[in-house]
């Protein structure tokens, strides 16, 4: 287990970098004509250019990820994959959830696996239990969803969608979800069998709402994120079973 959890903490990011407009200086790159001027204007008797290229950041992205007792074989190893993100600078926010939601962000800072997964344990006291995933969808968009959520910033929904709790509208929370968030991916253990189709209810509300939908049960599928995102969408409605 201690080397299957080094090999996930060195997984390659799933988001590709994309250009941002403001530039940064750079060895080699194109001439920057406002920043050798304003060099010229400290030191008028020096005239070196100044050269810059475009700035690449990674983007933004929230998990949230589902400790149920049903998760509990995937989502330790996620929590180590998403801490080994973290550290090479991905802004990432990451809540998990069972029967309430915890943001665990800071623990997964500390730059030791084993004590950052402690002190995200430390502070979650749901796990391998039940799964209220509309009470936790709820508390996350009215909560959170504004505050972790820019613009462009993809949400990665990590659970096997098995609704435990009879009162909660997965349906509303889901639909309201779509509409906070740029992109939802459904990271899904249960696609691993060929079989799959999606009968429980938990499933087919959140199904209409997501625009991707994925694999994750092990170092392959998590190492072929980056490909499956890379891929143009295509939501996949509960019709896509039918």
């Amino acid at each position: 287990f201690e080397a299957v959890k080094a090999l996930v903490e060195r997984l390659p990011p799933p988001f590709a970098p994309v250009l941002r407009r403001r530039r940064e200086p750079a060895v080699r790159g194109s001439p920057d004509l406002r920043a050798t001027l304003r060099r010229m204007a400290r030191t008028p008797h020096t005239l070196q250019l100044v050269h810059a290229r475009a700035r690449t950041e990674l983007p933004a992205a929230v998990v949230l990820l589902d400790i149920s007792g049903s998760m509990e074989r995937y989502a330790r190893i996620f929590l180590h994959y998403v801490h080994g993100l973290i550290q090479r600078r991905l802004r990432l926010q990451v809540f998990t959830f069972g029967t309430r939601l915890t943001n665990v962000t800071r623990a997964l800072r500390l730059h030791d696996p084993d004590a950052a997964l402690a002190a995200a344990a430390a502070q979650v006291p749901d796990w391998h239990g039940g799964t209220r995933i509309a009470a936790s969808l709820d508390e996350f968009n009215r909560r959170w969803a504004r505050r972790v959520l820019p613009g462009n910033a993809a949400l990665l929904l990590v659970t096997d969608g098995l609704e435990r709790d009879e009162q909660g509208d997965l349906a509303r929370a889901a639909a309201q979800l779509r509409r906070l968030a740029h992109e939802i991916v459904w990271l899904n253990p249960l696609l691993r069998f060929a079989g799959f189709e999606p009968r429980a209810a938990g499933i087919r509300a959140l199904l209409p709402q997501v625009d991707r939908f994925l694999p994750v049960h092990n170092l392959a599928s998590l190492a072929d994120l980056g490909r499956a995102l890379a891929a143009p969408p295509r939501r996949p409605g509960a019709s896509t079973w039918n």
